[in-house]
């Protein structure tokens, strides 16, 4: 799995560590327009491509892990023992948010803040994990990702992006049609198989945000109520404008967001 430390040198992390999960099926460059103001918020920047996206290709893994969100979390543990950092504030977009959910489930200590963006905690029902299998042959026998561009476009973006913002529309078609279909397709299976999150969510005595898109169709107000309902220490904010992709659509916003909230958590530690 790659990483970017966007701060520090590579290896020499020194400072309160973020660390950004992106969506599917994207890679870390959906953090582009905002990792620079967050790192010059005081903060280690960290932004890996989850398996089988961007430079960390599905190939280099191997088959043999079963699709599992659980075992991208641990890829994840795996570059913060990399990096010595003993905890970090973990920001998840989509595939990214249940990611960091499996994260609590699997190391709560490590996530010394949360925030959760056009996410939902809720497991998939049966017609949503038929649609992902579905998807998952259909990239697999075409062998490319350029009719799942197609597909998702449409409700990946909000209705403001699409009117007025045609460069994002871009460069979202772009990240998609470059994902490794292998890839997109085990991401598919392990999202299918993932568990509610809620009772998760309702242990963690961390701060928390829950941030949204106010024209996201994918993750609805609903499934935000929900997270930020369980949560001891969440908050919501909303993102005018914005669809699931908000982090692209409206950066400025995002990045005001998410550097308040980290003015209320408590530097994580650096391991030892």
């Amino acid at each position: 799995m790659n990483t970017t430390p966007l701060r520090s040198e590579a290896g020499a992390i020194s400072g309160p560590t973020l660390v950004l999960l992106h969506a599917f099926p994207l890679d870390r460059r959906t953090w582009d327009a905002v990792v620079g103001p967050l790192a010059e918020a005081g903060w280690d920047v960290v932004v890996p491509d989850l398996r089988g996206f961007g430079e960390s290709s599905y190939g280099e893994h191997g088959p043999d892990d079963d699709p599992s969100l659980a075992v991208m979390a641990a890829d994840v543990l795996a570059i913060l023992d990399r990096l010595g950092v003993a905890s970090a504030v973990i920001g998840g977009l989509s595939l990214g948010g249940y990611v960091a959910m499996e994260l609590l489930r699997q190391e709560p200590s490590r996530v010394a803040g949360l925030v959760l963006i056009n996410t939902k905690a809720t497991a998939d029902t049966e017609t949503a994990r038929d649609g992902r299998l579905q998807v998952a042959r259909q990239v697999l026998a075409a062998g490319d990702t350029k009719a799942l561009a197609r597909a998702m476009l449409p409700n990946l973006l909000g209705v403001t992006t699409h009117a007025e913002r045609p460069e994002v529309v871009g460069i979202v078609r772009s990240l998609i049609e470059s994902a490794d279909p292998a890839g997109v397709a085990w991401a598919q299976q392990a999202m299918a198989v993932r568990p509610d999150s809620l009772a998760d969510l309702a242990a963690y005595i961390g701060p928390s945000l829950v941030l949204w898109g106010a024209e996201d169709t994918i993750s609805p107000r609903d499934e935000q109520n929900l997270m930020v309902a369980a949560l001891r220490d969440g908050r919501l904010a909303v993102v005018p404008g914005a669809g699931h992709l908000s982090p692209l659509e409206e950066p400025a916003a995002v990045v005001a967001e998410i550097i308040a909230f980290l003015k209320l958590v408590r530097h994580p530690t650096m391991g030892g």
